[in-house]
């Protein structure tokens, strides 16, 4: 049973849902007609209404399940009757699940496919059509540059970013192997993940080696939503750590002070989170830290916790926290060469360069 068609989109940004979609479909997950797709969603937000309506008019032959009408004895069922390589879509107000594990783990591991959009409850009004125009697939510029910056922060020996007001970050040392989120699953185990996509990112292999001041006009609060302070706040790191902020609000503050409790008394600065999104900037944002943070720019995580890189001396049960903040850069540099400048990737190769 479908839901009421009770949200009109706008003709163009409806052909540009339809349009988005269908190219995440073919383009990055190579999904092919012989192959089922099976869209499980729920009606509990404006966005999961509307990304379920899209996705059923690109695949109209697909197979649909309410997750809040149905027994998960039926949605396990259903996933029971596909075979390798067919393509399950997650429409999530909130998060689905079924047991103690994520669905999309589950589904990783029968060999399916995966889009899944979750946290859609927290996007309304005008995030929505920005939410649909981030969904949009550009091979031809995500995976070059994607692979560029892979090698860029293979070859640096250190990196740089300066911020909008001349503050500098550096990390003085080499960093850990690149992870991309590009839409380029050739050489990967599963296909698909959370979307939109969007990003490079890594961290200083020796977390103490970075040193210096950045600014933030952004950071993710307790519920993973979305805060811009009235002022940008200048966070001192020193040894990895944070040391200082300057013009935070109190909210910001007691952030910090609950890693410190529960993470013994630091605040490690760990990932390095280069996103290649460009329907987001820091003029162009929607509340959900999870999207937003593949926003074209850089963004930090605040804490302990990182399941990607293991550390000497960091127990994975001891890590809780992992807190994004959203950096004003105006450019980096990783080792002798540029990558980004002025608000944006220097997407030609020859446009890689050394110095600023």
């Amino acid at each position: 049973m479908l839901f009421p068609p009770d949200i009109e989109l706008p003709p163009p940004i409806h052909d540009m849902g339809i349009r988005n979609l269908g190219d995440t479909l073919t383009l990055a997950i190579a999904w092919e007609p012989s192959q089922e797709i099976l869209v499980v969603f729920d009606t509990g937000s404006p966005l999961s209404r509307i990304l379920t309506r899209l996705y059923l008019e690109v695949c109209p032959a697909a197979r649909s399940l309410c997750f809040d009408e149905v027994p998960p004895e039926e949605v396990f069922s259903a996933f029971d009757r596909m075979a390798r390589g067919d393509l399950v879509i997650l429409i999530q107000s909130t998060s689905f699940r079924l047991s103690t594990f994520r669905i999309r783990v589950e589904l990783f591991r029968r060999g399916l496919k995966v889009v899944e959009h979750p946290h859609l409850a927290r996007m309304t009004g005008p995030s929505i059509p920005l939410y649909l125009e981030s969904l949009a697939y550009d091979p031809s510029r995500l995976r070059p540059l994607g692979n560029r910056l892979k090698l860029a922060v293979a070859a640096a020996k250190s990196g740089t970013v300066v911020s909008g007001n001349g503050s500098t970050l550096v990390c003085n040392g080499p960093f850990e192997p690149a992870s991309l989120n590009v839409g380029d699953y050739s050489a990967t185990k599963n296909v698909g993940g959370q979307f939109p996509i969007g990003e490079v990112f890594t961290e200083a292999k020796n977390l103490e080696s970075v040193e210096g001041q950045m600014v933030v006009f952004a950071y993710a609060d307790r519920n993973f939503t979305m805060v811009m302070p009235e002022r940008p706040i200048l966070l001192t790191i020193a040894k990895g750590q944070v040391v200082r902020s300057e013009d935070a609000p109190r909210e910001f503050e007691e952030i910090l002070e609950q890693i410190r409790h529960d993470e013994g008394g630091t605040v490690w600065l760990r990932e390095w989170g280069f996103g290649l999104n460009k329907a987001f900037s820091p003029t162009r944002s929607v509340p959900d830290v999870g999207t937003f943070e593949r926003m074209n720019g850089l963004h930090f995580s605040l804490g302990a916790k990182h399941q990607i890189y293991p550390k000497p001396g960091f127990r994975r049960k001891d890590g809780r926290h992992h807190v994004d903040i959203f950096i004003d850069a105006k450019s980096i540099v990783l080792g002798d060469r540029t990558v980004f400048r002025d608000g944006d990737w220097i997407d030609a190769p020859n446009d890689l360069h050394t110095g600023n």
